[in-house]
């Protein structure tokens, strides 16, 4: 009687460690994390992660010069409003001549029918401190591309 129980005892033992197994794998196969944005702000997240990859990555005090460089990542509307503004300023991170070390892009949100809002992180960093400042930055969708359209402070 022993020798049966102890059978069906590593019988069940064999079972239940496979089941556990596999109730494992599926439940690591299945728990993906699922992607919350939209279809429009997965496209436009590369347009302005490069718009400021390219600002940051080059000379980033404003100057005529240094806008028209930029013409291919902003709206008509947008660029002209830039143009002949006072110069040292930088109007695509804080609006100062602070202009921060490092950025990451955070939330988009779609706002209208071709416009999306992202949210930006600014980065500063120095010998003795280091400070983060969120901003907005609205695109607008133009002949099938991505453009940076307004951005708020």
């Amino acid at each position: 009687m022993t020798f049966c129980a102890s059978r069906c005892f590593i019988r069940y033992y064999r079972v239940a460690n496979i089941a556990l197994f596999l109730g494992l794998l599926f439940s690591l196969l299945g728990c993906s994390t699922p992607n919350l944005e939209s279809q429009k702000c997965s496209d436009a997240r590369p347009s302005v992660r490069e718009f400021y990859s390219f600002h940051f990555g080059n000379d980033m005090a404003f100057s005529n010069e240094t806008l028209e460089r930029r013409e291919r990542f902003l709206s008509k509307p947008l660029y002209a409003s830039l143009v002949d503004k006072p110069e040292s300023v930088d109007p695509f991170t804080t609006g100062t001549v602070d202009v921060p070390r490092a950025f990451r892009v955070g939330d988009c949100k779609e706002i209208g029918q071709a416009r999306l809002n992202f949210q930006i992180l600014l980065f500063w960093r120095d010998e003795t401190a280091a400070a983060q400042k969120l901003i907005n930055v609205e695109l607008t969708e133009d002949n099938d591309r991505w453009l940076v359209d307004k951005i708020t402070f």
